[in-house]
């Protein structure tokens, strides 16, 4: 039949759609039965003429309004998903008709189950609904966008396809959820999209990258990028099946901190990509001894000095180092290499940038609404809303997602203790209590639970890590304890009390003896890890070796023996790049490291150190495998605060240890008695004043036997000399 004007045209709509307000498209758009007849709508400002499929042709539509309508109306059937043809204005060549299945053909897909999750807090893997995904339908390949913005009048999907129009294609709303979804089909891939919102309170129009997007533009720019289906064959199987019975709590675990963009660059100073990185990186974690790399965020960032903290895609691999398949190439080569990879997660708060989470739907929707609530002063970021439900989903399905399709081995969570403290850095008046009237993040509390249960639970193997500097009980204990549940934390007490203490002349450091002994008072109520990160070497704190009190040679002197006595204390290991062969600036993003200092011998010293602190704690168990158990660690001598001397033992599960002494003043120490806790034969294995370190090659290079005298609480002794500056590790020898 032969298409004519309508007589039933939903004025209301139409006015809606052309000022951008349709709230419901579908009520307008698509195809409609009204009595015997059919109505077909559809809205193409940029067109000239458009044409429907119908059962038997393409027929002419007509044009309603100036502005792009066109309707076609009649009792010849359609096709169930029909195409429109359309003749953009001011083309009268045939052959460019651009042809199209219409969205508002095709049903909604989100199931009411996913949404009711979602809407829970309980959708770990929201980021399978919202976003943007590929779906086929009836054999018609398209992509479906969803995202929740419960406070919008209207969202629409725009990009180059539709010339940023948000009139094209508007979105259909599931009420209850707040979750908006079409499916666009023949809509192209790696092609760049945002969503246009429009709030029903304000009728303010803001223009937001997804919050789901998995790759994201280049920055400056900061669109989302719509999936492709590259093929990416993982080789790790061996690794992913061997790390569900790892166990951690008994085996070395020494990370290499890294942020991807400032370890080494081109010599144009542009990026590694994440081939390129895993080309370099892996055989230098290897030579030097470490069991994992942790990264620095390298989710989407906009600000190259945030160093990925201050996060917008949650979903995102960021760009500036390659695709999210570079990323799984690193991961996947660093577990053929054996070696953990560890990602720095940031769920304590998100910046405000206009294109990203904040004020997402024109409404606090992620952040909490008052800022004594919802926004961080020291970075001037928004705090999340823990206690709203969806806001759970998104940020448990960002750690599942990272876990999942990345196989990562485990996540540091970053600012844990802004998280549970209401009060964190604010002053009176500037915070609210909780429903106690007390001053903990009830909802904070509850999430870190939930995250952690779900990754133990999901993901076995999996490490978490909190960077909590507080008290804050049971941190690493896990939740049907009352614990947080987390595997490890961040010992920050240790790091401070011995940096404080390093930093003191030497002459003085008797005066501060406890600052080393101290920790061992409470070491073992959580799982640490000793952290010398990247927090030490920024801000105006300068790097590791600038610490070091002294002359030239003191200075690394004091770097080594820093080095020593954190390989050998108890807990896990985390050291910041540079570290290792002693940089001697401040670390910044801005550039790489100075890798040139590897050609002067008191660097390259520093490096040969720890790679053999590093391997000698890889496969000694008395240096590791009772990290977390008093009955790992003894102290021989703890009270020479006048000789600024400490000497301890390290034990394995079977019985045999390693004797540790060190020497914090620059004075040797000959004829130093020191008891062991059996009679035999001593040998030095490690002394971190060798000439091959750059030291002075003062030590034993004897054997050392016992003198049958008992020394303090010990049964035997041994006279030994303790070089300056300097630790020394002993092995008692087979008979």
């Amino acid at each position: 039949m032969k298409s004519k004007q309508s007589s039933t045209i939903s004025f209301p709509l139409q006015h809606e759609l052309l000022t951008a307000r349709l709230h419901d498209p579908f009520a307008y758009l698509g195809a409609h039965q009204v009595s015997n007849e059919t109505i077909v709508r559809t809205f193409l400002p940029h067109a000239e003429k458009a044409w429907l499929q119908t059962k038997t042709g393409f027929t002419e539509m007509t044009c309603t309004h100036a502005d792009g309508l066109f309707e076609w109306h009649g009792e010849d059937p359609i096709p169930r998903f029909y195409r429109i043809r359309m003749l953009k204005k001011n083309d009268t060549v045939v052959e460019n008709l651009h042809e199209f299945y219409d969205p508002y053909s095709f049903p909604l897909q989100i199931s009411d189950l996913d949404l009711y999750l979602f809407n829970e807090g309980k959708l770990h893997q929201t980021y399978r609904m919202l976003g943007a995904h590929h779906l086929t339908i009836n054999d018609i390949a398209g992509i479906r966008f969803s995202v929740w913005a419960p406070n919008a009048e209207r969202v629409s999907v725009v990009g180059d396809h539709n010339d940023w129009d948000g009139r094209v294609h508007p979105m259909a709303v599931h009420h209850q959820s707040g979750v908006w979804e079409l499916f666009i089909p023949g809509f192209p891939d790696h092609a760049i999209y945002k969503y246009e919102i429009r709030n029903r309170h304000t009728g303010k129009i803001l223009l937001k990258t997804d919050p789901y997007a998995n790759f994201h533009e280049i920055r400056p720019n900061n669109a989302g990028y719509t999936p492709t289906n590259p093929s990416f064959t993982w080789s790790d199987d061996v690794w992913m099946n061997q790390r569900k019975n790892w166990d951690w709590l008994h085996a070395p675990l020494n990370l290499y901190e890294i942020h991807v963009g400032s370890w080494k660059r081109h010599p144009d100073g542009t990026f590694f990509n994440y081939r390129e990185l895993a080309h370099h990186l892996i055989p230098y974690l290897l030579e030097m001894g470490y069991t994992h790399v942790e990264l620095l965020p390298i989710s989407e960032h906009p600000l190259d000095e945030s160093w990925g903290y201050q996060t917008t895609g949650y979903f995102a691999v960021t760009s500036r180092y390659g695709s999210p398949e570079d990323f799984k190439f690193f991961v996947d080569a660093c577990h053929q290499a054996n070696i953990g990879v560890i990602l720095d997660w940031v769920p304590a708060h998100f910046p405000q940038d206009n294109f990203s989470l904040a004020r997402f739907d024109g409404t606090a929707l992620y952040e909490h609404e008052d800022p004594r609530l919802g926004f961080h002063h020291d970075w001037g970021t928004f705090i999340f809303n823990y206690g709203r439900n969806e806001v759970k989903s998104f940020l448990l399905s960002s750690a599942h997602y990272w876990l999942n399709n990345f196989h990562l081995d485990g996540l540091r969570v970053d600012a844990v203790a802004s998280m549970l403290y209401l009060d964190y850095s604010r002053q009176h008046g500037e915070w609210l209590p909780n429903k106690f009237g007390g001053r903990e993040n009830l909802e904070a509390i509850d999430f870190l639970r939930e995250l952690n249960i779900m990754v133990h639970d999901a993901f076995p193997g999996a490490l978490t890590f909190a960077e909590e500097s507080t008290a804050w009980p049971a941190v690493s204990r896990p939740t049907y304890v009352g614990g947080l549940g987390f595997s490890m934390k961040w010992n920050m007490g240790w790091m401070n009390d011995t940096l404080s203490y390093i930093r003191h002349d030497p002459i003085y450091r008797r005066y501060h003896h406890n600052q080393l002994t101290f920790n061992q008072l409470y070491a073992y109520s959580e799982n640490f890890v000793l952290p010398l990160s990247h927090d030490e070497v920024v801000h105006g704190k300068g790097s590791l070796l600038g610490k070091m009190p002294g002359d030239a040679w003191q200075k690394f002197a004091n770097l080594r023996l820093l080095l020593t006595y954190q390989m050998t204390c108890p807990g896990k290991k985390l050291n910041f790049m540079g570290n290792e062969f002693a940089q001697a600036r401040e670390w910044q993003v801005s550039q790489q490291l100075d890798w040139n200092l590897l050609d002067y011998k008191l660097h390259r010293g520093v490096q040969l150190a720890l790679h053999d602190l590093n391997h000698l704690y890889l496969k000694t168990s008395a240096l590791h495998e009772l990290d977390f158990e008093q009955s790992g660690f003894y102290w021989v001598d703890c009270n020479d605060a006048d000789h600024s001397i400490i000497s301890y033992l390290r034990y394995a599960q079977d019985g045999s240890f390693r004797l540790i002494a060190l020497n914090f003043t620059p004075i040797p120490r000959e004829n130093y008695r020191i008891g062991v806790p059996a009679r035999g034969i001593y040998q030095e294995v490690f002394n971190s004043d060798s000439i091959y370190y750059g030291g002075s090659n003062i030590g034993n290079p004897k054997q050392i036997i016992s003198v049958g005298e008992p020394w303090l609480d010990y049964q035997d002794s041994l006279i030994i000399t303790l070089p300056p500056l300097a630790g020394i590790i002993l092995t008692l020898t087979p008979a």
